[in-house]
């Protein structure tokens, strides 16, 4: 007999580490673990929205903690890993969340705004990556590595959507996950990424408000953009025992709308 579907998803006893975790699709993924059982440590750069966001999964008796900590700086990062490790004992599940965007014509993308977005969306998750797996996952030979990519990494855009460095960016983390996949699959670890659609949130805002909401949900099958609860199912099943024989794979979360326009 196979192990019970709740004990599948449950993640009593685990820890979780969310990169860019005080607000938008990080905080909603680290509510996802956090009601399954697991210990939460959130990161951002700003300490104000870190307390509000582990007051809120608090209250929801969720056992979380939180670091200030600037993604885009290697120091940062180093601390951040060695600091998780302290407090947590352990790092079971590493949400690589953290990122930016940068609208601009390609013609006239500034390189500083380039690297800003190149730093953070791709370089600040090979370095957190490879702390965390040098601190925890690889000497104990385990652990949950879910990237956030975006459908804009498996894809072009249209000339309305003009994000050159973060579509790049996004395609990177898309061969990331599947390459370290192959390399640290022996130790045990499970590579994965989530590739959301439109999903209201700061990150967002100005294209939602530039395009519509309504006429960006008319491209998807579905006809909606994300909700608060879209991300958690998928999220779950990646970090949970559920998922263990799953790596190296990219699913999209977006109504369908890489099924149809990829």
């Amino acid at each position: 007999m196979g192990t019970p579907i709740q004990q599948l998803f449950d993640l009593t006893g685990k820890t979780a580490l969310v990169t860019g975790g005080s607000r938008g699709l990080g905080l909603q993924i680290a509510e996802a673990l956090g009601e399954a059982g697991a210990k939460i440590l959130l990161t951002s750069r700003k300490a104000a929205d870190l307390e509000e966001a582990s007051a809120e999964l608090q209250s929801k008796g969720i056992d979380t903690r939180w670091i200030a900590a600037d993604a885009s700086d290697p120091e940062q990062i180093q601390r951040v890993a060695s600091e998780a490790m302290e407090r947590l004992g352990q790092i079971d599940i590493l949400v690589n969340n953290a990122g930016a965007t940068w609208g601009a014509p390609a013609e006239d993308h500034p390189l500083e705004a380039w690297d800003k977005v190149m730093n953070l969306n791709i370089r600040s998750i090979f370095l957190m990556s490879q702390a965390v797996g040098k601190l925890s996952m690889i000497p104990r030979k385990g652990g949950r590595i879910i990237n956030v990519a975006s459908i804009a990494g498996l894809s072009g855009a249209s000339s309305e959507m003009k994000f050159i460095a973060y579509g790049t960016s996004k395609g990177a983390v898309v061969n990331f996950t599947r390459t370290l996949a192959g390399e640290w699959g022996p130790y045990g670890i499970t590579v994965n990424a989530l590739a959301p659609g439109m999903f209201p949130s700061k990150m967002t805002k100005d294209t939602l408000e530039a395009v519509g909401a309504d006429k960006i949900a008319a491209h998807a099958p579905l006809r909606r953009i994300g909700d608060d609860d879209d991300l958690k199912g998928a999220a779950l099943l990646f970090a949970s025992q559920a998922g263990k024989h799953i790596t190296g794979q990219i699913l999209a979360v977006d109504g369908g709308v890489s099924a149809v326009h990829g």
